[in-house]
């Protein structure tokens, strides 16, 4: 007589998380749905520094170091596993009332706030909570059905409460929170010293072909490198100091 096996598929929470995600290797790469401005964030990273070790690297290396490129490579795949780290985690997405905790947070509420008269406005839904002998007010999240905690708020691209809210990133193709906010730093940090780093040899390689009477004086590879590190320079190590600065306030940029 043979045994018939009847196997049943688990559900995981990340299945059924109803905001605006989407989820890659068994729910380990969380980002959101729109990711096309996270792919040219690549596009500019890999193809400027592909340039870089083709064109400049090789020219360096022997004229001044070999060591150049060897920290060139290094700084970028710091970066590059930065911005994955921060494209690929979760942010720090709260869970949302089940029915049953819905229900009954409805009928609290109902039940302190009375019967409302038609056509009044409801008073906002808000409550007081003591941390550290302090009272805090917390907001009620109409999508989550739960009172956010302190420095949380809902993402409307990702429709998800995030802890720690810090803003939602389309460089990054995800929300930045209190998970990867560390991460979302040192990319930005990391990326600014990549940029500073090629931009300067660049201008370097330049100069030498200049006193060496090297005809062309720069391939035009060398000349789009300069021109996108150019521009992208003071985005980049000017978010990096704005969000040095909120650090040393101990805000986020929700907050700011």
């Amino acid at each position: 007589m043979s045994a018939v096996m009847i196997t049943r598929k688990v559900t995981r929470k990340w299945e059924k998380l109803p905001g605006k995600n989407t989820f890659c290797c068994d729910g380990r790469v969380m980002m959101a749905r729109q990711k096309g401005v996270f792919y040219l964030t690549l596009f500019l990273i890999i193809g400027t520094c592909s340039l870089f070790f083709a064109f400049e690297c090789p020219y360096l290396a022997v004229h001044l170091s070999p060591a150049i490129p060897v920290f060139a490579v290094l700084l970028f795949v710091f970066v590059m596993a930065m911005l994955l780290r921060t494209s690929f985690s979760d942010p720090g997405v709260l869970p949302r009332a089940l029915p049953e905790e819905a229900n009954f947070i409805e009928m609290e509420i109902e039940a302190a706030n009375g019967n409302v008269m038609a056509g009044q406005r409801p008073p906002p839904r808000i409550k007081n909570v003591q941390i550290n002998n302090q009272i805090v007010k917390l907001k009620y999240c109409y999508t989550c059905k739960i009172f956010r905690p302190p420095r949380a708020s809902h993402c409307s691209i990702c429709d998800n409460c995030v802890d720690r809210f810090d803003h939602h990133c389309p460089w990054v193709g995800n929300c930045v929170g209190k998970r990867n906010y560390r991460y979302f730093y040192l990319f930005t940090l990391s990326l600014s010293l990549l940029t500073i780093y090629i931009f300067a040899f660049d201008i370097v390689h330049v100069v030498l072909h200049i006193f060496e009477h090297v005809f062309p004086l720069t391939p035009h590879c060398t000349v789009l490198e300069v021109l996108v590190c150019f521009f992208t320079l003071w985005s980049v190590v000017g978010l990096t100091g704005f969000h040095t600065y909120l650090i040393s306030l101990n805000q986020t940029t929700n907050e700011d």
